[in-house]
């Protein structure tokens, strides 16, 4: 499937977002085995939190995206094939989010600090893990929505304000080509 401008565009938000979440991670420097124990256990509820709230999120984009194509369907101007494949789009990408933070939420909930089998040189790396986790899927939602924008912005334009020479509208001449098939 062929990615709109308005897709890459938000995927560049989200990268240019992933990169400033993963700075800050960076940031604390190399973490002993114990130090990372630690920010482990206090960071655990944050992101099981987070976790949630980006699974509520994309659930609830989800269901909004069904009210966008009914308001679509029903609207006097007709709109392009693109604009459904942009939603289509939306969905796909806010489905894998879905997946991903729910997994990552049942992952999270491992007594991983918990656990005396697990070597203290592990937990710097369970910790980079977990942090790169949340920022991927944070920035996955920031994609999201950014996506969501654009169509709710193209939306806006094309049927409450009736912009006429939209790209996503069909025009006057193509609505008669096709009432003519």
């Amino acid at each position: 499937m062929e990615l709109s401008a308005y897709t890459k565009r938000a995927i560049w938000g989200g990268v240019f977002s992933l990169l400033f979440i993963l700075t800050g991670s960076i940031l604390l420097g190399n973490l002993s085995g114990y130090e990372a124990k630690v920010l482990i256990q206090n960071s655990l509820a944050g992101l099981n939190t987070l976790c949630n709230t980006i699974v509520l999120a994309s659930a609830t984009i989800l269901a909004l995206l069904l009210t966008l194509l009914g308001l679509s369907a029903e609207s006097k101007s007709k709109l392009k094939e693109d604009h459904y494949n942009h939603v289509l789009q939306i969905a796909k990408f806010d489905t894998v989010v879905f997946v991903v933070s729910l997994l990552s939420f049942l992952l999270f909930n491992l007594p991983v600090t918990e656990s005396d089998n697990v070597p203290a040189n592990w937990f710097s790396t369970l910790y980079y893990i977990a942090m790169s986790i949340s920022a991927l899927i944070s920035a996955s939602l920031i994609v999201v929505v950014l996506m969501l924008y654009n169509t709710v912005v193209n939306i806006i334009k094309i049927v409450g304000l009736g912009v006429k020479d939209h790209p996503l509208a069909i025009s006057g001449e193509e609505k008669e080509k096709l009432e003519e098939n």
